[in-house]
């Protein structure tokens, strides 16, 4: 019965703060309603699926086969210029919004559990931030979202696997082979958590970042990982087209 109260408390309050201060969809601007968070129910509805998890020969998987051997890859939706859905990125990225980051990962994760290209993976490796830009930030947003896929698809999750080794610049705003300069031999592993993940799987491992457009970086995290003997598969929330 408190706990009912409680309840009903938290859904007054939160729909007199939205009565005074809407708060607005990160997508269309609309103010959202008791219960949204971040992105209303219309813009989740209409969010523009790239289905790459229905086949693994799709454009995400061609995209990253130039640069390695991924075993599978998938991204959530297209990240397309002039698109208002670029603008999740920007809230996940930079804008602090960790919980919309989980979400979109778990929802992903669903998509990603109805291939079993991607059951056979035995944890779920965000794409690190060298500790530096991590401090400034506060946060890894590929972390968030593989921490939605984990929990989607009831993978463990492998913060401490990838790390960086020295801090690179930013890879927005670099083309082609300057981005893959850029992240070349920048990332290294654990050594020691290798051998015990070697021994207790299936030697799988799907590898997640935000998003996908040369896939420079993915194929530099995923470097140690297959020189290690590691299959690694891809799992990205946004796709440029």
């Amino acid at each position: 019965m408190c706990g009912f109260f409680s309840r009903q408390l938290f859904l007054s309050l939160t729909g007199l703060r939205d009565l005074f201060f809407p708060r607005r969809c990160r997508v269309c601007g609309h103010p959202l309603e008791t219960g949204e968070e971040d992105v209303c129910r219309e813009c989740f509805d209409d969010l523009p699926l790239t289905y790459q998890w229905e086949t693994v020969q799709n454009a995400a998987f061609e995209r990253l086969a130039a640069r390695f051997e991924p075993q599978a890859a998938a991204a959530l939706f297209f990240f397309r210029a002039g698109s208002d859905y670029r603008k999740i990125i920007y809230a996940v990225k930079y804008g602090g919004r960790r919980r919309l980051g989980y979400r979109m990962g778990f929802m992903l994760g669903e998509k990603l559990a109805t291939n079993r290209e991607f059951l056979r993976c035995q944890a779920v490796v965000p794409v690190p931030l060298h500790p530096l830009r991590r401090w400034k930030r506060g946060y890894n947003q590929a972390e968030d979202i593989a921490r939605g896929i984990a929990g989607a698809m009831g993978l463990p999750l492998e913060t401490g696997l990838l790390r960086r080794r020295r801090h690179t610049r930013t890879q927005t705003g670099l083309k082609g082979l300057a981005k893959a300069k850029n992240v070349e031999g920048a990332f290294r592993i654990d050594a020691e958590r290798v051998a015990e993940l070697r021994a207790e799987g299936t030697g799988e491992l799907l590898l997640v970042d935000d998003v996908l457009t040369t896939g420079s970086t993915l194929a530099a995290s995923a470097a140690p990982l297959t020189a290690a003997g590691f299959r690694v598969s891809c799992a990205i929330l946004a796709f440029t087209s």
